[in-house]
């Protein structure tokens, strides 16, 4: 589904180059519920918005579905993100004004939907992540782990192939960060959806069935196994 290879990034900082990555190749199959750890500095975010378009490698190839990303423009690649990506970010980034139902239709309303078939799939997938009769509830008044299943379903909504998941139990409790693991597999499992995570956690570790892990810009160790 997805191939890395050869993926170099270097960033600026004042004088002094940083190699944020170096020479990464990368494999990833449909469906997968795979981890790449590392450190702060490890280049882990930086490769998670590479795969996510967010971020373009100074050399090297993503190939998606047979489509090549990095000779894609910037409207090509945002279109991708539209409607074949979802995104979880760690501080939720929910729309503060809009309640739980308006932050989730929100992305749907960009597809041109009919108002029904939005209200529709919207109810679905909250009731899906566990937030049925919270739908009119704006973000304050939501647990920070019920604003992360805002979130999650928020990125389902569009049945994307990707769900790319930044550091997103870095904000919760441990009890409430193994919920939202949970429900984020039992997604992965009933709908197929790939899940890739970036993170320092070694409870999303447990949960990944396969984990990539880098330091200083390559990876130094992968392992597949039975997760926890």
């Amino acid at each position: 589904m997805i191939a890395v290879e050869n993926i170099h990034k270097t960033y600026a900082a004042g004088d002094t180059p940083v190699h944020a990555l170096r020479g990464v190749g990368l494999s990833i199959e449909a469906g997968e519920f795979l981890a790449i750890a590392g450190p702060s500095g490890s280049g882990k975010s930086t490769l998670l918005n590479i795969l996510g378009c967010l971020d373009h490698p100074d050399q090297g190839s993503v190939t998606i579905d047979g489509q090549e990303m990095v000779g894609l423009d910037k409207t090509g690649r945002a279109d991708y993100r539209r409607h074949h990506l979802g995104f979880v970010f760690q501080s939720f980034n929910l729309i503060p004004v809009l309640t739980a139902f308006e932050n989730v239709a929100f992305a749907l309303n960009l597809l041109n939907i009919s108002e029904t078939e939005v209200r529709e799939r919207t109810m679905a997938i909250l009731r899906e992540v566990g937030l049925e009769g919270m739908e009119h509830r704006l973000p304050s008044k939501l647990s920070g782990g019920q604003q992360q299943r805002v979130a999650v379903a928020r990125a389902l909504i569009k049945n994307p192939r990707i769900i790319l998941a930044d550091e997103p139990t870095a904000n919760l409790d441990s009890t409430t960060g193994e919920a939202i693991l949970e429900t984020m597999r039992a997604l992965n499992e009933r709908h197929g959806t790939t899940f890739i995570f970036s993170t320092h956690d070694p409870m999303v570790m447990d949960f990944s069935r396969r984990l990539v892990q880098l330091r200083d810009g390559e990876i130094v160790a992968e392992r597949e196994g039975v997760p926890r």
